[in-house]
């Protein structure tokens, strides 16, 4: 038989810099900044889907994103610093968005006629349900719970689960795009043709830009395009959804957003506290916490850094608890998670450095403030995201799938490991979201409303569903057989902090802060 020729790597080997590793200033300025515009998809589409349901304004609308702007820096910071340490933004999260739906549609704020009355009210209840939730995080984070939790995974576990931390995404992707396709399409061809077909074609010599910064070029031409579209009168006419995605002065935005606003704790109001609520938004910071710990595992591969080990995750996920904390202080109308885009890019750019991912925290409370200017760039067109989304997501996807490479895939027992829960993770959401209604809260309807969006919240998730299947048939099905099957002998020294000599140089808190908080 021939010489293998790709054996199994540890760590990537064509990215250009790892976590500890940085570019120049000037380059680090621009990838902080191409960080940003990436995750503005997000922090700007929840918001706008679910203030209007609240019962609030565009002014509302603006505001609330230019709070989940702020926290989300201050989130990432603390993250990047404190946390795992690894190059991830933390945002707002459509995890949250069933259980949030159901507080909304609760028939005491649903009673309240004056619409700015309702909307703040409901804030309120939502900030109330998250304050209360985040101790889930923060219990199961610093208690190291979920890292003994995690001590259950194994490559072939977590290669399923990270890929459907991607591909779980795919309605963000071609679904939005093709909204409309006049905008989608050109911006993801343009996307795939300056990062494969030109990333060695040079006009500078020492930068390799349509590699570096595919993303504000891109996002600049396309943008541009839509603006012209716009403003020619293409979409006089055109049916609202079309409008809606295609147009760049729809969202009203620009015209509402103050020019300064700086966010701050209870901005809405005093909390206002429920049981119900309470439990409901508990399913969503389970679920976030398992996207998460995908994305985490994701992230350090694209940085070039060894997987988290146990305690290096479950400090990441109290630290996330801290940060669902402050969604509930600020109001933020949504809960954290890492997210996903964002990761993507790291492998797209080939850069996988933490400085850069704090720069962009930078980004994000200074335009949050500056609420004219942070509008402006908020006012890009959904498709153009969804095309980012299908470059990025997909590639998150196939980190995942990389893991498999540790493992032996020509043993049955792992083909059905992984066939079943990639394709039931994704399937059995699927049937889920058919179900799904805002105001009938989808298949699973009891009288208990947060019941319902507690198993509507889990079984929608492709991630959480597909790590169910996978750790628990990898932990039952054979184990002591199949140790080297499962990819356990690579896997096993980055289950402990001195496992491996590199956690030191990767996951060492700043400060010489190991010092009080010694790792175990």
């Amino acid at each position: 038989m021939a010489e293998i020729s790709h054996p199994p790597m540890e760590q990537l080997q064509d990215l250009e810099y790892c976590i500890d590793s940085n570019p120049p200033w000037p380059e680090t300025v621009l990838l902080a900044f191409q960080n940003y515009i990436v995750m503005l998809g997000t922090s700007t589409f929840i918001p706008a889907l679910l203030v209007p349901a609240m019962g609030g304004s565009d002014g509302d609308k603006a505001r609330v994103m230019q709070t989940l702007l702020f926290v989300a820096g201050i989130k990432t910071i603390l993250q990047s610093l404190f946390g795992t340490r690894l190059p991830a933004v933390v945002g707002g999260s459509f995890a949250f968005v069933i259980p949030i739906a159901y507080i909304i549609h609760d028939s005491s704020l649903q009673r309240i006629s004056n619409d700015h009355e309702r909307f703040i009210h409901t804030m309120r209840a939502i900030q109330g349900a998250l304050i209360v939730a985040s101790s889930i995080q923060i219990i199961l984070g610093y208690s190291q719970v979920w890292g003994l939790f995690s001590r259950f995974f194994s490559p072939l576990g977590m290669a399923p689960v990270v890929g459907l931390v991607g591909l779980g995404m795919f309605q963000r992707g071609f679904p939005q795009l093709g909204n409309c396709i006049e905008i989608g399409l050109p911006m993801l061809l343009l996307v795939i043709g300056l990062t494969q077909y030109l990333k060695h074609v040079r006009p500078f010599k020492d930068v390799p830009i349509f590699e570096r910064f595919p993303i504000l070029i891109c996002v600049t031409f396309v943008w541009i395009y839509a603006i012209i579209l716009t403003a020619s009168g293409a979409y006089r006419g055109k049916p609202s959804l079309t409008q809606h995605s295609c147009r760049t002065d729809r969202a009203n935005l620009i015209s509402t957003a103050p020019w300064f606003k700086f966010p701050y704790p209870l901005q809405w109001g005093p909390p206002t506290f429920s049981v119900g609520h309470s439990f409901a938004m508990m399913s969503a910071v389970l679920v976030s916490m398992v996207e998460s710990t995908g994305a985490y595992m994701a992230a350090s591969r694209l940085a070039i850094a060894t997987p988290p080990p146990a305690y290096v995750l479950s400090r990441g996920i109290g630290w996330q608890g801290i940060g669902v904390l402050l969604d509930g202080l600020f109001g933020t109308g949504t809960g954290s998670t890492v997210l996903v885009e964002n990761v993507g890019l790291l492998g797209l750019t080939r850069v996988g450095s933490r400085r850069v991912v704090q720069v962009s925290a930078g980004f994000m409370i200074f335009f949050s403030t500056l609420g004219k200017f942070g509008a402006v760039f908020a006012s890009i067109p959904v498709p153009i995201y969804a095309a980012l989304h299908c470059v990025l997501f997909g590639l998150v996807a196939a980190v995942g799938l990389s893991f498999l490479q540790f493992t032996n895939m020509n043993s049955m027992r792992n083909l059905m490991i992984t066939g079943l829960a990639l394709f039931l993770g994704i399937s059995i959401p699927q049937f889920f979201v058919q179900y799904w209604d805002a105001r009938h809260y989808g298949l699973v309807h009891t009288n208990a409303g947060w019941f319902n969006s507690f198993l509507n919240t889990v079984f929608m998730s492709p991630a959480t569903v597909g790590l169910i299947i996978a750790v628990f048939m990898d932990n039952t099905l054979e184990v002591e057989r199949s140790k080297k099957d499962r990819g356990m002998p690579w896997w096993v020294k980055f289950r402990t902090f001195r496992g491996d000599n590199r956690n030191e140089e990767f996951y060492t808190l700043p400060f010489n802060l190991n010092r009080f908080f010694p790792p175990t």
